[in-house]
């Protein structure tokens, strides 16, 4: 059923299979012990459910890859991927460091960033949105908050792109795939692991320092926690990011009464963003499996099987929206659930936000019309969806 996802035609418009989909129910028995969800109310539950997580995987590392394992042997995972209470205490971590005040800190520099990356874009005239402004603009910002030199940011711009096209479910990823995320894991490990030794003896302000530093009545991040989470908040710090942007911008441009509209009235921008974030969500799905024996939208789940939550379906589901297939920047308080739900939200959503207000902000605030010189090209991947190029010319 989902291998309809890796054809070139729904890699570039996955809502026409969305809604052949959402057809035979909100949530389907695809096959034994597999279930596909992809009606809003009833994804929005099953997140929010704590019958449904993320077991502890069976295969043991092996002691040759180099993965930051715990005490008792167990590969240490990013809180996105753990069940309480280890997501509960991590996330609580985490969150000491990564505070609501430091983002806003943050503004005057996205604001800047922004400027200057338009600025270059237009004196080019013509240029690729991705490569000059959307990937850039986040890297530079989760770098620098992270304390990551200059000169290491295209490497990691690099390994992390490698490790988001294994995001998808196992079944849809190629070898090659997996390996390439592999390797790009391991050098990423290796990097932060001797970050980490420098910030533990010179601590020089920024978020990695803090992670070094912070604690919750004497507990603190182990090595193993610190470098998968400084790994976690630089790849998911910018990819989604990157995806909101490109694919928010393509909206702007297929449809040119709402970018006119936004042209000429830019306090629609902060509620803009979220119906980008509803309409052609950065993140497409998300994996979950049954803790215990639970029920979803009347459909009766065992134990152990398996669930794919189809977020780019739900945030188009005609229950929950008027014309749900119409980018509306008009849209009231647009509800969806790119950023996730339950304890999984978004650490991040805050920043995200922030830059892709201030990118827009920027970009209608030049009074220069754009438009497309080349197709759009997509990236080939399913979990994230984003744009590979899109070639712009100021007008």
């Amino acid at each position: 059923m989902l291998e309809n996802l890796l054809t070139p035609e729904t890699r570039t418009d996955p809502y026409p299979f969305y809604r052949q989909v959402f057809a035979r129910g909100p949530v389907v028995k695809a096959a034994d012990r597999f279930f596909v969800v992809s009606g809003f109310e009833e994804a929005s539950a099953l997140l929010r459910n704590p019958a449904f997580g993320h077991p502890e995987p069976e295969v043991l590392p092996d002691p040759h890859e180099n993965e930051p394992v715990d005490d008792q042997g167990r590969v240490i995972r990013s809180f996105l991927a753990l069940d309480p209470p280890d997501h509960t205490r991590l996330r609580r971590l985490v969150s000491k460091a990564f505070t609501p005040r430091m983002v806003e800190q943050l503004a005057p520099r996205v604001e800047e960033l922004a400027k200057e990356l338009v600025s270059k874009a237009l004196e080019m005239g013509e240029f690729d949105l991705m490569a000059e402004i959307a990937r850039p603009l986040p890297v530079v910002i989760v770098s620098e908050m992270l304390g990551v030199p200059l000169a290491d940011r295209d490497r990691f711009e690099g390994w992390s792109h490698a490790m988001g096209r294994a995001l998808d479910p196992s079944f849809l990823i190629e070898k090659e795939t997996v390996a390439a995320a592999v390797a790009a894991r391991r050098e990423f490990v290796a990097y932060f692991r001797e970050l980490a030794k420098e910030r533990r003896k010179r601590p020089t302000g920024d978020l990695f320092s803090d992670l070094v530093s912070v604690s919750d009545e004497g507990d603190r991040l182990s090595e193993g926690e610190l470098v998968i989470t400084a790994m976690l908040l630089l790849v998911a710090g910018h990819e989604t990011t990157t995806n909101l942007i490109g694919n928010g911008m393509l909206a702007l441009l297929n449809h040119p009464e709402q970018h006119r509209k936004l042209a000429e009235d830019r306090s629609k921008i902060p509620n803009a963003v979220e119906e980008m974030l509803r309409y052609d969500s950065p993140v497409q799905l998300t994996t979950r499996i049954a803790l215990r024996d639970a029920t979803v939208g009347g459909e009766s789940v065992g134990e152990g099987d398996q669930t794919v939550v189809l977020l780019g379906a739900a945030n188009r589901d005609p229950r929950a929206y008027e014309a749900p297939d119409r980018f509306d920047v008009d849209r009231p308080s647009p509800r969806h659930l790119a950023l996730g739900q339950g304890i999984h939200f978004c650490l991040g959503a805050p920043l995200a936000r922030l830059e892709a207000r201030t990118l827009f902000e920027t970009l209608l605030g030049t009074g220069h019309a754009f438009h497309l010189t080349a197709d759009p090209v997509w990236m080939k991947q399913v979990t994230l969806r984003g744009l590979d190029g899109l070639r712009l010319e100021f007008a």
